[in-house]
C-alpha cells in the first residue's frame, strides 16, 4: 500500500506535535526541579542561618556559664580563706598552752608565714619559735593523708625557705576540726603532733609516750 504525501505531511505534523508536547513537558520538569533546586537552596540557607544563631546563643550561653562558674568560684574561695582563718584561730591560741604541757616554751607565734626561694613560696599556716625549736603547725578543716604528706614535705625543706632558723630543732604538728580515719594514726606514726578540736578548744592527741621527730 503506498503511502500519499498527505499522510507523510500528516505523519510530519503528528511527530511535531509530539515533540512540541515532550518539550513543553521537559520545559515544565526543568522549571519544576529549578524550582525544587531553589527551594532547597533557600531551606539550606535558613538552616545555615539557625546554625549560626544557635551558635551564637550557645557562645553566649558559654560566656554566661564561664562568668558564673568564675563569681561562684570567687566566692568559694571567699568563703575558704574566711573559713580557714577561722580555723587558724581555733587552733592558734592553744598552741603556747599545748606545747608547753609538753615541756615546749613557745616564745612567739607568727600567723600565715611565707618563705621565698628561688620563684617558689612556702607558707606557714602557724610558726611557733623558741631559741631551740621552730614548730610549723598545718591546719585544716577536714585533715586528711595527702595533707599530712604535703607537710612532711614542707617540712624537710623549711630551712631551705627559712635559713634564719638552720640552728633550731624544728618539729611539725598538723591540726583539724575533722580528722579523717586513721589520719591522725598516720600522723603520729610520721613523728608529728596531731592536734584536734575539743568543745571550743583544741587538744594534743599524742599519749605521753610520743617522741616527735625533729628536722
Amino acid at each position: 500500500m503506498e503511502t500519499t504525501i498527505q499522510e507523510v505531511w500528516t505523519l510530519f505534523r503528528e511527530t511535531d506535535r509530539r515533540f512540541q508536547a515532550t518539550d513543553k513537558l521537559l520545559s515544565q520538569k526543568f522549571q519544576e526541579t529549578d524550582r525544587k533546586f531553589q527551594e532547597t537552596d533557600r531551606k539550606f540557607q535558613e538552616t545555615d542561618r539557625k546554625f549560626q544563631e544557635t551558635e551564637k546563643l550557645l557562645a553566649l550561653k558559654s560566656q554566661e556559664t564561664n562568668n558564673e562558674i568564675q563569681r561562684v568560684s570567687a566566692n568559694v574561695d571567699k568563703l575558704t580563706g574566711k573559713w580557714g582563718r577561722f580555723v587558724e584561730g581555733l587552733v592558734e591560741p592553744g598552741v603556747l598552752r599545748l606545747f608547753r604541757d609538753r615541756g615546749i616554751e613557745i616564745g612567739k607565734i607568727f600567723q600565715r608565714v611565707k618563705g621565698h626561694k628561688k620563684g617558689d613560696t612556702m607558707e606557714i599556716d602557724i610558726l611557733g619559735v623558741n631559741h631551740e625549736y621552730v614548730v610549723l603547725v598545718e591546719v585544716k578543716s577536714t585533715l586528711g593523708s595527702d595533707d599530712v604528706k604535703d607537710h612532711l614535705r614542707r617540712l624537710g625543706r623549711f630551712k631551705n625557705f627559712f635559713p634564719e632558723y638552720a640552728d633550731r630543732k624544728v618539729l611539725g604538728a598538723v591540726a583539724g576540726i575533722v580528722i579523717e580515719e586513721n589520719v591522725g594514726r598516720f600522723a603520729y606514726r610520721q613523728g608529728l603532733f596531731v592536734i584536734a578540736q575539743s568543745g571550743d578548744a583544741v587538744k594534743i592527741l599524742n599519749d605521753e609516750s610520743f617522741r616527735p621527730k625533729t628536722w
